[in-house]
């Protein structure tokens, strides 16, 4: 019988972008329309407050992740280079060095010493970049993906707050985007926890307590600067 796992590390990659795009979506969005309603806005100014918010926040979300994960691609290709010149300058001692890593994690001298020359003869350059500089296929930084993904979750998560302010009775407007929103992020906290095998109720919460912060803080803003306009 074949024995099959499926680990949840395959999918931190796409996993951290899309919970954070489609959470950063949800809360600047409705923190947004929150408080622009706060400032006793019309419903005009709230929709085109949203929508800018939503064009503007998946731009900046796709650039700033495409950017950040790519600085961290750089990095990781700058050192593989770096050990594939010691692999080709010292072999002897690069191999002392990945049986050391070995002995640290727990395995006898003679046996890590075997498994690094087995590892070295085999892929040498792939043994030093998973053990000793922690770079690998699945935790590699993937930047298009990244800022996609980013992108097009901060959309959909925007959208949500959009479309509950359209739907709501105008003086209702802020209440009732803050209620949903808070429904939404609590809902993506649990989906996004079980998706990475993550305590749902803890990380619910977590997520729910930013949002309303957020909100209320902006909220607080826009009053304040109506009351002054």
């Amino acid at each position: 019988m074949t024995h099959l796992e499926r680990h949840r590390t395959e999918r931190i990659g796409w996993l951290r972008a899309a919970v954070l795009g489609a959470n950063d979506g949800i809360v600047s969005t409705a923190s947004l329309i929150v408080g622009v309603a706060a400032a006793s806005a019309g419903r005009t100014e709230i929709l085109l407050a949203g929508v800018a918010g939503l064009v503007a926040g998946a731009m900046s979300m796709a650039a700033g992740e495409y950017v950040s994960v790519s600085s961290q691609a750089d990095t990781e290709r700058a050192d593989v280079a770096r050990e594939l010149a010691e692999l080709s300058a010292q072999p002897e001692f690069e191999q002392r060095e990945l049986a050391d890593i070995y002995v640290a994690r727990g395995l006898s001298r003679d046996l890590a010493t075997q498994v690094a020359a087995q590892l070295m003869a085999h892929d040498a350059l792939g043994a030093h970049s998973r053990d000793e500089l922690g770079v690998s296929d699945i935790m590699g930084a993937r930047p298009v993906q990244a800022g996609l993904t980013s992108a097009a979750t901060f959309a959909v998560g925007a959208a949500l707050p959009l479309v509950s302010s359209l739907v709501a009775p105008a003086p209702y407007v802020a209440s009732v985007v803050a209620g949903t929103s808070l429904v939404f992020l609590t809902a993506l906290g649990a989906l996004s926890a079980r998706t990475g095998g993550a305590p749902v109720l803890k990380a619910s919460a977590r997520v729910a307590f930013w949002g309303a912060l957020a909100m209320s803080v902006t909220a607080v803003a826009g009053r304040l600067v109506g009351a002054v306009v």
